[in-house]
């Protein structure tokens, strides 16, 4: 199966973003995102019948360091660095009013 990217879909998507997109980026999205897809339905015809599913691409050991207690900032000197502080935090503005 062929799935098709074309421009209506590519103005369809950013009005439902509410993104405003000039000429030539909706030409570059059409065609990056048609070639993503392309990629995708590529990688679905390979045969994967005997590869073992996993929950993880990490295999055999983590790459990531291990959590460590160190030196850091105090409280009161992060929140002398900030624009606003309450409380013991930081002062966000509010985004949803009830």
């Amino acid at each position: 199966m062929t799935t098709r990217i074309d421009r209506a879909q590519i103005e369809h998507v950013a009005q439902l973003a509410s993104l405003i997109l000039k000429e030539d980026e909706t030409e570059r999205l059409t065609r990056e995102l048609a070639e993503m897809v392309r990629y995708v339905e590529e990688l679905n015809e390979l045969d994967t019948s005997g590869v073992e599913p996993t929950a993880s691409v990490q295999l055999e050991r983590s790459s990531l360091r291990a959590d460590e207690i160190g030196p850091s900032l105090g409280t009161e000197e992060v929140l002398s660095q900030a624009p606003r502080s309450a409380h013991g935090g930081f002062a966000v503005p509010t985004f949803v009013e009830s």
